[in-house]
């Protein structure tokens, strides 16, 4: 079988894969089983084709379907980019599914979970169809299969009003996308017809070149969750279920990046105000994401914001990769391109394995609640070193994986402002502290999360927990792979490379080599020396424990007798002081305790940190619009010989104005 062929199987086999769920007579943990074993097979045969494409550099085929559309014909096409993109959708896609077998059900009669089964399949099926469409009209119909799928499996819980508003939000904000994908490839068939353009055939001079642009970054940013066309993603991936979260964070919303590569790697060299824009985008993604992720209690949420500042991180290696591809300075687009596309790899396995992690802890506790949590690291130990991993590998720290793909945008930035002048390099000088800054702030965030959610006392009883084998599986592969790609990063450099040269416009022209450049044989022995010295500390100190006397004895209760679990300090009392800081972008909203007399009964105090740009912008502008203009909706009278009206004067008015044009 050909490359693209296997990635046909992959898809039927993945879109097959929940179908057994769904009968009546089947138990659930047998159709889910199935299920794993089939969408296991499907990702197989479509690794195999990435393989083919990216390692074994087999000719890129093209197969165009003999059923055609009034609209257009069915194309498809697996070249480097769509074969890239393929490797994370399909590991994060087999390790849900695994999870998803030892997960148990949450409603009475289990409908819910064998529908969760068959349309995790279905959208990782029109994913894969998506990522080797290569006609407008293609890429069209599996983009708004997914999005449908994707919409159908959040909403599974839709008698809570928060998931119906939830699914609301992401149904809007996908059929926004939808009509600016019409406008995009509109444009786009001006130079191209049906098809996708080759790379670097397009002349990014012209004035619908830039609007091709502006509108694929409007497009594709608000499906990546670009700030400030973010603002469906938090409330999505916090109500949804949480192998669905991990599918969006993990999986969807790198279809935005995926597209709006797509169509970037369609021009030649581009204006340097592409490269700056996305630069700074992506620096306001980063920074204001981690920072709306500190004043969270919600996990899923505060997940959800993080996802916001990874994309940044991902949009700012682009930024970097496109100046220095302006700018003419190969080596800064390497290290851009290759930070950021790694980054794609790498976010979508830690992140995959936070919201897993995040499932388990609220199926045991049944909260969100950070605050209400704590302790939680005794009852599931292999949970809390899978959370624990990927905390690292998010704040970027070695050895892990993140580490790895922000090195290579830290290389860009570091390289890129000594090397060019004016705009570019003060952008880049800027980008590089508040890239640090990012990290800084992640690490907080996620010594809130782990120390309140694993650490410490239990804020609240919990009920007895057992951890599932299957779940565990599936958090300990991707908890090794980003280990694996912290250690090995040149293995996962070799899936990257054929991608950045297939984007490069000149293709005759070799390009620098990302292992020599960064690096990177010594990275990994330095990566394996930490570990082992790591290991060596871990022994050592068991050693002392087991060996040396054990003493008892009382600790400073800070003047208590009796302490308990309530007077310890809450994620939200530790984010306090960085939210106050950055109270001005924040918002925070404080419900202050109301204490009278001197023996003041019982009261609470709470807080909260909106969604500024939809609740202090977007939903008070659409409620003055709707004020301003009830006035209109006189017209809207519900009788026939109105509207006929209506359409008479709008008749008279089009033939005056046809008249006088």
């Amino acid at each position: 079988m050909t490359a693209l062929e296997l990635a046909f199987a992959s898809a039927l086999l993945c879109a097959l894969s929940g179908v057994p769920a769904l009968f009546s007579g089947m138990p659930l943990f047998h159709g889910r089983r199935i299920a794993c074993i089939l969408l296991s097979g499907g990702a197989a045969a479509g690794l195999a084709a990435a393989a083919r494409i990216l390692l074994l550099h087999n000719d890129i085929e093209t197969f165009e379907m003999a059923w055609r559309l009034p609209i257009g014909e069915l194309l498809f096409r697996l070249d480097q980019l769509s074969a890239f993109f393929l490797i994370p959708v399909l590991v994060v896609a087999v390790c849900i599914s695994l999870y998803t077998c030892g997960y148990c059900s949450t409603t009475p009669d289990n409908r819910g979970e064998s529908l969760l089964t068959f349309y995790l399949g279905l959208v990782i099926s029109s994913i894969i169809l998506l990522l080797i469409s290569a006609s407008g009209i293609t890429l069209l119909i599996f983009w708004e299969s997914m999005a449908l799928m994707v919409y159908l499996a959040m909403c599974l819980e839709h008698g809570r009003p928060e998931v119906r508003e939830a699914g609301l939000q992401y149904l809007v904000a996908s059929h926004i996308t939808t009509l600016l994908m019409i406008v995009l490839f509109a444009l786009i068939a001006q130079y191209n017809g049906q098809s996708l353009p080759a790379s670097g055939s397009l002349d990014p001079a012209t004035p619908a070149a830039v609007a091709i642009f502006l509108t694929a970054l409007i497009a594709f940013g608000m499906k990546a969750g670009i700030m400030p066309l973010h603002v469906w993603l938090p409330t999505a991936h916090a109500n949804a279920p949480s192998q669905i979260s991990a599918v969006m964070s993990g999986i969807v919303l790198k279809m935005g990046i995926y597209g709006l590569l797509r169509v970037i790697s369609f021009f030649s060299t581009p204006p340097l105000w592409w490269g700056v824009l996305l630069l700074c985008l992506g620096i306001v993604s980063a920074v204001v994401g981690v920072l709306f992720a500190i004043g969270q209690h919600d996990i899923k949420r505060l997940l959800a914001y993080h996802s916001i500042e990874n994309i940044g991180i991902i949009v700012m290696g682009i930024g970097v990769a496109l100046i220095g591809l302006t700018t003419g300075h190969r080596i800064l687009f390497v290290l851009g391109m290759a930070g950021a596309l790694l980054h794609v790899l790498n976010h979508a396995l830690f992140k995959s394995l936070l919201f897993l992690g995040a499932g388990a802890v609220i199926h045991v506790t049944g909260t969100r609640d950070i605050d209400r949590m704590g302790g939680l690291s005794r009852s599931l130990p292999l949970t809390s070193l899978a959370f624990l991993t990927g905390s690292v590998a998010i704040c970027g720290l070695p050895p892990l994986n993140g580490f790895v793909s922000e090195l290579l945008i830290y290389l860009g930035i570091f390289k890129g402002f000594g090397i060019t002048a004016g705009t570019a390099a003060a952008v880049l000088g800027m980008s590089a502290p508040l890239l640090a800054l990012t990290g800084g702030l992640a690490l907080a965030c996620f010594v809130k999360v782990y120390g309140g959610v694993f650490l410490g006392e239990p804020r609240s009883p919990l009920p007895d927990s057992h951890e599932s084998p299957a779940m565990n599986y599936a958090m300990t592969i991707l908890a090794g792979l980003c280990l694996l790609i912290g250690v090995l990063p040149f293995a996962a450099i070799r899936l990257v490379e054929p991608v950045v040269a297939s984007i490069y416009p000149q293709r005759g022209e070799a390009l620098p080599e990302i292992l020599t450049t960064a690096h990177l044989y010594g990275l990994s022995l330095a990566a394996a020396a930490l570990i082992l010295l790591i290991f060596l500390l871990g022994a050592w100190y068991l050693s002392r424990l087991k060996t040396g006397p054990i003493g008892e004895t009382g600790t400073w209760d800070c003047g208590y007798a009796a302490p308990a679990p309530s007077m310890q300090y809450t994620a939200s009392s530790f984010a306090e002081m960085l939210v106050g800081i950055f109270g001005g972008i924040l918002c925070p909203e404080r419900h202050q305790p109301d204490i009278k007399g001197l023996f003041p009964g019982r009261t609470s105090f709470r807080s909260h940190v909106p969604e500024v740009v939809l609740e202090k912008g977007i939903l008070p502008f659409f409620s003055a619009a709707d004020r301003r203009l009830a006035a209109i909706r006189r017209l809207q009278s519900g009788q026939l010989n109105h509207y006929i009206l209506y359409i008479f004067i709008a008749l008279i008015f089009l033939f005056a104005l046809s008249y006088f044009l």
